[in-house]
């Protein structure tokens, strides 16, 4: 049956690895960055330009207004200077008007007569900012006067107009006369036109520059990870030993040192693995050539006293065994140290833990067993793990004396937590094995004044060992001290956090 292949992250459920990213993470940084900057100017670009626009239409629409207002205003109470009556002339109302009117380059003001056989247009003297003014655009001023609303816009020959007119009501017999204002937009369009063009140009430029640093910033950035690709790129089993220099304490910073933990946390299981290997190897292989040879004898044995050699070689083969299951188990015990779940503490009432203690290491051997003291408080401990350490210490201590000699267990508080202990009135420990005897596979110098091996129960010199992993599993300690009139005492110190 095949198997489906499912993308997960960088690798896919197959065991295949996932080919890389075309475009590198600072090159879409990048481009997501010029994104966000092109659609933000183009935002500012564009509002921008319709604030201008929305400005030069009121401008537009008030200059309109004043102007017919202005002119509404004369028709009701101007008056004619050569008679000083009211007026009665459209043609003379429109040319006064225009005498006293000061308008903007730009704007146009017109009076406009019908007459036949043509129209008659009343204009100011003076020149207008536009290519086709309207009185010369004729046609564009017949629509004009022609349409029926008051106001509008016309695209004339000289570009976009804004218009409005006041009809001025005629006598019988009369021309139709009406006054014209007309606003030519295109100079106020250029000018908004010229400042968005400006916008545009400053736009660009800021793209440009943003391209630019945001690329040397980006990579000064990233420049930690890619530090921790080329550092993971060169990590093999045989070399965990490299880290990545911290700087700073930004996320980065972070990143490394979560990425500097987790290797230190990699190469501790190599080691614990490598010394695994290197344990069993070592220790296993006496006890393996012992039972290889006995087996190789049994099976040359010939002769009546070959039975009573094959129990004897399967007594020796069965020992052996048993010490490896012992060491086995011991190097697992060991191994499992490095899990963070080796001590799982729980509150534990520490006078309960040690008579319990003192219960379980009676059953040792023949000595003078005393409870020396207990402590009364509660404390966060494995009670398994601490019941363990304690009978390992008891039975190094049954072994290092005598039957008939006193050993004692007992704990006591300290100002910073408690203190479990095994005293003994043995032979006790010389100054230079005390610095051994709590390594792997390590026995004294003088075993032969503190029994066979100074490393405990299982016989391989792994007993204190693991003593010692227990204690530190509790942010502990185990202190070896000389006991008063011989002896040797050994402390499980604890601390409260």
């Amino acid at each position: 049956m095949t198997g489906r292949t499912t993308t997960t992250g960088s690798t896919t459920t197959d065991g295949k690895a996932r080919a890389p990213s075309r475009f590198s993470a600072r090159f879409r940084i990048l481009v997501w960055l010029l994104v966000v900057m092109t659609v933000a100017l183009a935002t500012v670009v564009l509002t921008t330009r319709s604030i201008l626009q929305s400005d030069l239409n009121e401008r537009i629409a008030m200059i309109l207004t004043q102007e017919t207002a202005e002119f509404d205003n004369f028709v009701t109470h101007g008056r004619d200077p050569e008679t000083g009556q009211p007026f009665t002339d459209a043609r003379q109302l429109l040319t006064v008007h225009l005498q006293r009117q000061f308008p903007e380059p730009t704007e146009e003001l017109l009076g406009f007569i019908r007459e036949s056989p043509r129209p008659t247009v009343i204009r100011q003297p003076r020149e207008i900012s536009t290519r086709l003014p309207l009185y010369e655009d004729r046609v564009s001023l017949e629509r004009i006067a022609d349409a029926p609303e008051r106001s509008g816009t016309l695209r004339a020959g000289g570009g976009e107009v804004r218009w409005a007119k006041v009809p001025i009501a005629a006598r019988e017999g009369e021309p139709a006369a009406m006054f014209i204002v007309a606003f030519h937009a295109d100079r106020g369009q250029s000018s908004v036109n010229n400042v968005v063009g400006i916008l545009l140009a400053i736009s660009g430029v800021a793209l440009l520059m943003t391209c630019a640093v945001s690329w040397a910033v980006a990579g000064s950035i990233l420049a930690p990870v890619r530090l921790v690709r080329a550092t993971a790129a060169q990590l093999t089993e045989q070399d965990l030993t490299r880290r990545i220099p911290i700087r700073g304490r930004d996320d980065i910073s972070a990143l490394a040192e979560t990425f500097n933990a987790m290797l230190d946390r990699l190469e501790r299981a190599f080691a614990v693995q490598r010394r695994f290997v290197d344990d069993a190897g070592h220790e296993l292989r006496t006890p393996i050539t012992i039972v290889r040879g006995h087996l190789e004898l049994m099976s040359q044995g010939e002769g009546p006293d070959s039975v009573r050699d094959r129990r004897e070689t399967v007594r020796l083969v069965t020992d052996e065994l048993d010490r490896m299951s012992r060491i086995v188990e011991d190097l697992l015990l060991l191994a499992k140290t490095e899990r963070p779940d080796f001590v799982q503490p729980a509150p534990v009432q520490l006078a309960e833990l040690t008579a319990d203690v003192f219960v379980k290491a009676r059953a040792l051997g023949d000595r003078r067993w005393e409870l020396a003291g207990v402590a009364e408080c509660e404390m966060s401990l494995d009670a398994q793990r601490i019941t363990q350490a304690m009978v390992q210490l008891a039975q190094n201590a049954v072994q290092h004396t005598e039957p008939g000699q006193r050993v004692w267990i007992g704990s006591q508080l300290t100002d910073r937590g408690a203190r479990l202990y095994v005293a003994d009135t043995g032979p006790g420990v010389p100054a230079e094995d005390a610095e051994v005897i709590f390594e792997r596979f390590r026995r004294g110098t003088t075993a032969g004044r503190r029994g066979s091996r100074a490393g405990g129960g299982s016989g391989a010199g792994l007993g204190l060992s693991i003593v010692k992993a227990i204690a530190e599993g509790h942010h502990g300690r185990v202190e070896l001290w000389t006991t008063p009139g011989g002896g040797a005492t050994f402390e499980l110190v604890l601390e409260t956090s």
